[in-house]
């Protein structure tokens, strides 16, 4: 037979009050009692069944994502997955709301976090802009007890609860071997487009890229790394510009959004001055460029399982639950035009 609260407060020898407060981890009990409830736990093998605890009190989990919002693509993905999972708010026992906060601005992250913490919610999941005020932020929010995952782009330090992302370190290695792949024996300059340095993934694939093609690579040239802030039209001149300029350009890695106009630069160059090139996240824009073949790559990650992993994340923060890591890994995906979903 099942060991029951009663059986935990007898062994205790304090009231079901306090079991109940110990159970849900909330203030108001001595540390001294709190040992005796967690001991009567361990000796009688008690495991709490937290689902139908909180379904049985109606309970529901307010939850904040603060996305940034522009001209990107893969963002508006993440709009619209966040949507999918407020159609299942039911089910899932959520209430999701959606800050919008301008891309790349640290401030802005800092003063959305605080007014979201201010707000007490459940948990907070965020697209991290990796500075000194958004850490402090992060910081407040933390020590006010809130969960904290970060979605796509993590934040230095340990200042959160879940990073729900792909590997970026991984994603840059994998564009720089596919690059020097494609080349091979061919000789010329690469080049390399960011949305922001300002941004902890952007960094870390730029970093991990330049790495594997100086240590695998080294004949070729590789440019300084050139932002585009995921905006398309900023994207699209700065390209321009670009080859315009040179003519030893024989690879591109697009480690940010602004794809359109990346593709529109592409698209005015002569198919025999056309470069290599590796591009982030499956859209409508890549996936058409893989099939004309102005992109000759597209590192993906799903939008949706960050989502849904930042809400698992989330949830079992708040009931004290373990994170199951295997569950919540978000791989990177290769797409070619051979391969397109």
């Amino acid at each position: 037979m099942k060991p029951t609260v009663h059986d935990i407060a007898t062994r205790a020898g304090v009231s079901l009050a306090t079991v109940d407060r110990v159970l849900n981890r909330r203030p108001g009990v001595s540390a001294a009692t709190r040992g005796k409830v967690d001991q009567a736990v361990m000796e009688l093998g008690f495991v709490r069944d937290v689902a139908a605890a909180n379904l049985a009190k109606g309970r529901v989990y307010p939850l904040t994502f603060i996305i940034p919002f522009n001209d990107n693509s893969f963002m508006h993905g993440l709009r619209a997955r966040l949507e999918e999972a407020r159609e299942r708010a039911a089910v899932e026992r959520i209430a999701i709301r959606l800050i919008d906060v301008p891309a790349f601005d640290a401030q802005a992250l800092a003063q959305a976090l605080d007014q979201a913490a201010a707000e007490n919610p459940a948990g907070i999941a965020f697209v991290a802009v990796d500075a000194p005020e958004v850490a402090m932020a992060a910081q407040r929010a933390v020590t006010a007890g809130i969960p904290l995952v970060t979605l796509v782009s993590d934040l230095s330090g340990t200042l959160r609860d879940h990073y729900a992302g792909i590997d970026n370190a991984a994603a840059g290695r994998t564009a720089a071997s596919l690059i020097g792949r494609f080349l091979s024996g061919r000789r010329g300059t690469v080049a390399v487009l960011a949305g922001s340095m300002l941004v902890r993934d952007h960094r870390e694939r730029c970093d991990a890229f330049a790495k594997v093609m100086t240590d695998d690579f080294s004949g070729f040239g590789l440019l300084p790394v050139l932002e585009g802030r995921d905006d398309p039209a900023t994207v699209e001149a700065i390209v321009g510009d670009l080859f315009a300029q040179r003519d030893d350009i024989v690879g591109l890695y697009s480690l940010g959004a602004g794809n359109r106009g990346l593709v529109r630069a592409l698209a005015k160059l002569a198919p025999a001055d056309r470069p290599v090139v590796i591009a982030h996240e499956l859209t409508e824009t890549t996936r058409e460029a893989l099939h004309s073949g102005l992109i000759d790559a597209v590192l993906n990650q799903d939008a949706g399982h960050e989502v849904r992993s930042a809400i698992r994340v989330l949830k079992a923060k708040a009931d004290g639950l373990p994170v199951v890591t295997a569950q919540e890994r978000i791989r990177i995906d290769i797409f070619l035009k051979d391969n397109l979903p």
